[in-house]
């Protein structure tokens, strides 16, 4: 019976370490993805507060498809907090290629009142869009954050 076990042991042991190495190789190979704010638009306004279409670019530097299966974000605009979501829907970036996430962002005219007096005054204002987001590739699946800030400008309409 002891000798039984061990043969398990001799031949398990090889198996078991051998999937470790791969999965150790395999994150060593994986590559973030650079994740881009693209632009916001504005789809709708009410008494209380409207509707933003938030725009992230996903560029996929891998040499293999990756499946995003979530996506979290939240915007600040100046220092105020303008709001925040999550993608529960999947979405795909092909290897080497980029892909545009479209994600609605619900406000209130309270939560950016400080922002747009600052767009008021100075024609311009910063703003910081981070998150995280998760894929699953043929090697196992990542979670990994993203965080931009820029700074938006009313008069030149650059972002």
């Amino acid at each position: 019976m002891r000798t039984r076990s061990l043969m398990l042991t001799a031949l398990a042991l090889p198996t078991l370490l051998g999937a470790a190495a791969c999965a150790t190789l395999g994150r060593a190979t994986f590559k973030e993805p650079i994740v881009n704010f693209q632009g916001a638009e504005i789809s709708s306004l009410g008494i209380t507060g409207g509707s933003l279409v938030v725009k992230l670019s996903v560029y996929n530097p891998n040499g293999f498809r990756l499946d995003g299966t979530g996506l979290t974000y939240n915007l600040v605009v100046d220092s105020v907090r303008f709001g925040s979501g999550e993608l529960k829907e999947r979405f795909t970036v092909q290897e080497g290629d980029s892909t545009v996430v479209t994600l609605p962002l619900d406000f209130s005219y309270a939560g950016v009142g400080a922002a747009g007096r600052q767009l008021l005054n100075t024609g311009s204002v910063n703003y910081r869009v981070f998150g995280d987001f998760t894929v699953g590739t043929p090697i196992g699946s990542f979670k990994r954050g993203y965080d931009q800030t820029r700074r938006f400008s009313a008069l030149s309409r650059t972002k």
